[in-house]
């Protein structure tokens, strides 16, 4: 039977779906490019250490794949676009895919933002066999958030997984139980879960070059090879067993965000500004997922590649940017470093919980409005304007680029920085006009 299978299959017993969405942030991100459809578009971040983050299928033509440096892509890729990436975006845009799937069962298991394993099992009766289920997914992304996915429909995890993969972009493939040997033979072994550069040298040096010729070697040939586990793991999926059951994720219990700098900083007022940046971001993301959390983490990488974090516990949960930010600012501080070169710092926040479950109290000196009822303002802000249409002044650059610091502050006063309305090009503003 032929490896790669129609959605008209027999899809009997293949309950288990795996959903990818298709070069998912380059995606999200031409939303509001619609004129960049069908060209090279890269997405990543900018200067000398940025990598990238996603690429359309156009790009990818050239050689350009995510992770690798931006300044690499530009040279294999001259004339693509090259966008920055919009986390808030990319994160709002998950959020409405999976609780799409969850709408249809609750047996979902994401593995990322763009990707989700569904066991669908029980939404049979009510919706459909499964690749009637997997058809209605693809079309109600599409409709709904207005990017494409591709899905493998198949009686495991590992197999649902390769399928979906092999039919990208944009598609669906169905491999029935009788036929998954047929669909997993040929692959290369790199096909495979573990078997990355290193392992696929050593199975290479042996004559293993598909995942056939790893299922006709014996089991104990390839523990000796690649030790207990993994032999045995290996041996095991080559032959398509994988009792694995799709598991829901546990409620996230940290975010935050960090930024590598395009060359090493050793000024502590840029290191703030930075601070202040991270800071908000993750806020940001605490308030779009509905969370708040009470310790606050701060990562520092310098320039030999030494990473240390220091973290502190706060008396009440907060999604607040402003507190956030002093924590981040004190642990930073507390560090007592002097002119260090630093590469890239980080601020997270731990030990989430849902804001409707976490009551907060109002200290006696409390304002009944304060930082909390600000920031929220400029989330409404940027829903309707853009990203970053509402930012402390210390963020807001000069037309020459820099920050400005006019009047000798000190950035690191929350009060001394009220949020501003900045001006935006209307093509940035969310497809909103003007």
């Amino acid at each position: 039977m032929s490896a790669v299978l129609e959605p008209t299959a027999d899809d009997s017993g293949c309950t288990l779906l795996h959903v990818d969405m298709d070069a998912f942030y380059a995606s999200v991100s031409l939303r509001e490019r619609p004129e960049l459809q069908g060209t090279p578009v890269v997405v990543g971040g900018n200067g000398t250490r940025g990598v990238v983050l996603s690429a359309t299928y156009e790009a990818r033509a050239y050689g350009v794949r995510s992770a690798m440096p931006t300044t690499r892509a530009r040279r294999l890729c001259p004339q693509a676009t090259f966008l920055a990436p919009d986390f808030e975006a990319y994160t709002r845009v998950s959020a409405g895919v999976m609780e799409l799937f969850r709408t249809v069962t609750p047996l979902v298991e994401p593995l990322s933002l763009d990707e989700a394993f569904l066991d669908v099992g029980g939404a049979v009766r009510r919706l459909g066999r499964p690749a009637r289920i997997a058809q209605l997914l693809r079309d109600r992304v599409a409709d709904e958030q207005g990017i494409t996915c591709s899905v493998g429909v198949a009686p495991s995890k590992l197999v649902a997984k390769l399928a979906s993969t092999a039919s990208k972009p944009d598609g669906l493939l169905v491999v029935p139980a009788d036929s998954v040997l047929a669909f997993l033979h040929p692959l290369p072994v790199s096909a495979l879960w573990g078997v990355g550069e290193k392992t696929a040298e050593v199975l290479g040096r042996l004559g293993l070059r598909t995942v056939g010729d790893l299922a006709h070697v014996p089991a104990h040939t390839l523990r000796r090879a690649l030790g207990p586990g993994a032999g045995a793991a290996l041996h095991a999926m080559a032959w398509g067993r994988d009792s694995r059951r799709v598991t829901p994720l546990e409620p996230e219990r940290s975010t935050g965000a960090e930024e590598t700098f395009s060359r090493d900083v050793d000024d502590p007022r840029a290191i703030h500004r930075e601070l202040l940046r991270l800071s908000q971001r993750t806020a940001e993301r605490l308030r779009l997922a509905g969370h708040v959390g009470r310790t606050v983490v701060v990562k520092v990488r310098f320039s030999d590649f030494t990473t240390i974090t220091r973290s502190r516990t706060l008396r009440e949960s907060t999604d607040v940017a402003q507190e956030i930010y002093a924590t981040a600012r004190g642990l930073f501080d507390g560090l007592g470093l002097q002119r260090a070169r630093i590469r890239l710092v980080g601020v997270r926040v731990e030990g989430l919980a849902e804001l409707e479950r976490t009551p907060r109290q109002l200290a006696l000196d409390e304002r009944a409005t304060g930082w909390r009822d600000a920031e929220r303002a400029a989330d409404r802000a940027a829903a309707r304007f853009g990203s970053g249409a509402v930012r402390p002044a210390t963020l807001v650059r000069t037309t020459s680029g820099e920050p400005d610091d006019r009047g000798g502050r000190d950035d690191a006063s929350a009060r001394d920085h009220p949020f501003v309305r900045t001006r935006q090009d209307p093509s940035t503003r969310a497809g909103r006009p003007a």
